[in-house]
């Protein structure tokens, strides 16, 4: 895929959720309280924040979640990047699960029937599958193209839509996006990745 722009990926860096209730689903579209970096994510948030130092990014386009603030007002100090200038999106915000927030993540695959390819074509009650998420993930890349050129730009999200959106622009078919899944997983938690 040509891109106009040049684009680095962010996943926000390990939160309470994740240590403390790791086969729990996360509630749409956060957690109540909401779920925030512990020491561990900010440490890889500074991390990655090195590693963006010197890449000039002109833009950042955020999920507007707690965890994906805090990520990026962390890196917004490290690149001097004015923080007030961050455009916030909910289209960059995690997978919907639905009726399946707060749940065992048990749950949620019967639902699937432990069967990757049913999360493309099945929506939960009240959720999305990973087709819906990957709709919102290219609108949101094809609106950035069609607004700018030449810009670098960083994009910071969640795992399965940054997945998602990086199996786009490599042009993965569903078949090698979940071969990819299972050989690799999704994006880790503060990894910087060039799309």
């Amino acid at each position: 895929m040509n891109l106009k722009n040049k684009y680095y990926l962010l996943r926000h860096g390990k939160n309470n959720h994740q240590a403390e209730k790791p086969d729990i689903v996360y509630c749409y579209p956060d957690n109540d309280p909401p779920c925030f970096l512990i020491e561990e994510g900010i440490k890889q948030v500074n991390k990655a924040g090195e590693k963006l130092k010197d890449k000039k990014i002109d833009i950042i386009f955020s999920s507007d979640i707690l965890r994906t603030r805090q990520t990026v007002k962390i890196i917004g100090e490290i690149i001097k990047y004015d923080i007030d200038k961050i455009i916030y999106d909910v289209r960059l915000r995690d997978i919907n699960w639905g009726i399946f927030g707060g749940k065992k993540k048990e749950e949620a695959w019967l639902f699937h029937k432990n069967d990757m390819m049913n999360m493309f074509e099945n929506a939960p009650p009240q959720g999305e599958n990973w087709s819906a998420c990957l709709e919102r993930m290219v609108n949101i890349l094809n609106e950035i193209e069609n607004n700018f050129q030449e810009k670098t730009i960083l994009i910071v999200s969640h795992g399965d839509p940054l997945w998602l959106l990086e199996g786009y622009a490599k042009d993965l078919s569903k078949e090698e996006l979940i071969k990819q899944r299972i050989e690799k997983g999704t994006i880790n938690t503060g990894e910087v990745r060039e799309l």
